[in-house]
């Protein structure tokens, strides 16, 4: 089931009712939407009033509610740190998972990572590029750093103009960190959802840090956003985040991407993608099960 993403920009009251979000504010009639519909939430607006039931149903639900600074640029979100029956044992097993493990999910990471890299810049017509090679050069641990290697052509090619890659700066990153954050959180929720530790991260490790995970995994879907990004710079005259750009980098989580047997939107495939993953720190299985994000 595809979960509804709500984007709050003006103020509005959210409290709950008999497992229902109801949504109220002066100017419209009062809004319910069952809170089990509902996959992330999107508060901008500093005046917005939830109340503290409907983020404990939200929790319950593992709802993914994302909290933005005054900016208006996503700064924290609520995760449920008890979505699963065997929460205790997943985290002894992701904790106690050995080093050639990690080394090897990371691998497959930065393997899919060039790999929808590459994808993305033959789909924007840039066919002569190198990515396959380096994807076909990626050692357990990626020891010899082909993702930065592949990430300095990649980012050289991707936009017709001079463009350096920024977590801050000159658009269009602004758009791109955007949606970084948003595809962040959507993994952080499918982690938390599959019983994961988001702090413990298989490659990213960092003390001040709380999503290293959600980092490593969420790294073969990053293209998803450039191609986003890339399609707004075509649609919009605009180099400011507006509201309506904002809306379109949400609808990332709804596209369609292709596993072998079957198409899936994207929140449901993150949870697929997820569920491998705790596999993996089971022992039941040693890959990552990514999809392709075109066909």
């Amino acid at each position: 089931m595809i979960k509804r993403t709500l984007f709050f920009a003006k103020k509005f009251s959210l409290t709950t009712k008999n497992n229902q979000l109801v949504i109220s504010n002066n100017e419209v009639p009062d809004k319910t939407i069952p809170i089990e519909d509902i996959g992330y939430i999107v508060i901008e607006n500093q005046q917005t009033y939830i109340s503290i039931p409907a983020l404990n149903k939200l929790n319950e639900n593992n709802v993914a509610v994302i909290f933005c600074n005054e900016k208006h640029l996503p700064q924290s979100m609520l995760l449920t740190l008890d979505n699963h029956h065997i929460q205790h044992e997943l985290f002894k097993h992701q904790v106690n998972a050995s080093e050639p493990l990690k080394k090897q999910l990371w691998q497959q990471v930065v393997q899919h990572k060039i790999h929808n890299q590459a994808a993305l810049l033959h789909k924007i017509g840039k066919n002569k590029n190198p990515l396959a090679y380096h994807e076909s050069k990626v050692l357990s641990g990626d020891t010899t750093n082909r993702e930065a290697v592949a990430a300095a052509f990649y980012w050289k090619n991707i936009f017709d103009f001079n463009f350096k890659r920024e977590r801050t700066g000159i658009y269009p990153n602004l758009f791109l960190n955007y949606g970084y954050i948003i595809l962040r959180a959507a993994v952080a929720r499918a982690l938390s959802g599959s019983g994961l530790l988001n702090t413990l991260g298989i490659h990213h490790s960092n003390k001040y840090n709380a999503f290293c995970l959600a980092d490593d995994i969420m790294e073969p879907y990053r293209p998803l956003i450039d191609a986003k990004v890339i399609e707004i710079m075509q649609k919009y005259d605009e180099q400011d985040l507006i509201t309506p750009i904002k809306i379109e980098l949400l609808s990332v989580l709804t596209q369609t991407v292709y596993f072998e047997d079957k198409k899936s939107p994207l929140m449901v495939a993150l949870s697929n993608t997820t569920s491998s993953l705790q596999n993996c720190f089971l022992g039941k299985s040693r890959k990552i099960n990514y999809p392709k994000l075109w066909i």
